[in-house]
């Protein structure tokens, strides 16, 4: 079964095929040939900015496993000889405060529909009742509906790669600040399930190469809205900076 065919599917992706094509119309006059793609990023934009509240709960999850480290250390030392004890007190610990290890791929889980949208835009001759006129478009020769590795020519093919490598950046940027933000557990049953996490952003860099032109471009677009977005909320929402600020209130 075509998974663009399931009902509630097909309701969605025409209603996506008219946001973007009449995106693609409005910006024709400012864009030109670029419409399509400044459509894209468009919508990527509208989606993320709906998301903000799910990186607001993910940093604020961040802050209170940042908080219960040392807690969690004191099981695993406590504990390390008796994993089943360990797993049993470490997810207790959790359930107590309402943290959750898992939420650093809420953002990840939450665009998955939306890309699997944009990569049906391209990549089906038609949608509903009608051709896909998606198809036509392009970004400086680069076809929004082609792969990396369906025979894009040069310059073409530079299109893709510069935003690989946009991503790429990104990506290494995003994991180190991650990395500083909240170092690896020293050991324990969540030692390797975290370094697993940390490494999603690169992974992001492979699927990218793979997908229509259209969903590379969300994909950078997304991935840089993150890291921006992640950096402007772990400042705002520090509570050691809003510990500091009442200290400096008069008494």
């Amino acid at each position: 079964m075509n998974f663009y065919t399931f009902g509630p599917v097909a309701v969605v992706l025409d209603a996506a095929y008219w946001l973007v094509t009449n995106l693609t119309t409005l910006l024709s006059p400012v864009a030109g040939e670029l419409a399509a793609a400044l459509a894209i990023v468009v919508l990527t934009i509208i989606v993320r900015t709906a998301l903000i509240p799910v990186g607001i709960s993910q940093v604020r999850a961040e802050y209170t496993r940042r908080r219960i480290a040392p807690l969690l250390q004191n099981l695993q030392k406590r504990y390390n000889k008796n994993p089943e004890v360990l797993a049993r007190k470490t997810t207790e610990l959790y359930a107590a405060e309402k943290a959750s290890p898992f939420a650093g791929m809420l953002p990840a889980l939450a665009q998955a529909p939306v890309l699997s949208i944009i990569y049906g835009l391209f990549i089906l001759a038609t949608i509903g009742d009608h051709a896909n006129d998606l198809l036509s478009h392009d970004i400086l020769g680069a076809a929004l509906g082609q792969s990396l590795f369906a025979g894009l020519a040069w310059p073409s093919v530079l299109v893709y790669v510069v935003l690989l490598a946009v991503i790429a950046v990104v990506a290494v940027l995003s994991r180190r600040a991650n990395m500083r933000f909240a170092p690896l557990p020293a050991d324990g049953p969540m030692q390797g399930f975290s370094r697993v996490l940390s490494w999603m952003p690169l992974i992001t860099v492979v699927f990218a190469a793979f997908v229509p032109l259209a969903a590379t471009l969300y994909l950078a677009v997304t991935t840089t809205w993150t890291a921006v977005e992640r950096s402007v909320l772990r400042a705002r929402l520090n509570p050691g900076a809003a510990d500091a600020s009442a200290s400096a209130l008069p008494a």
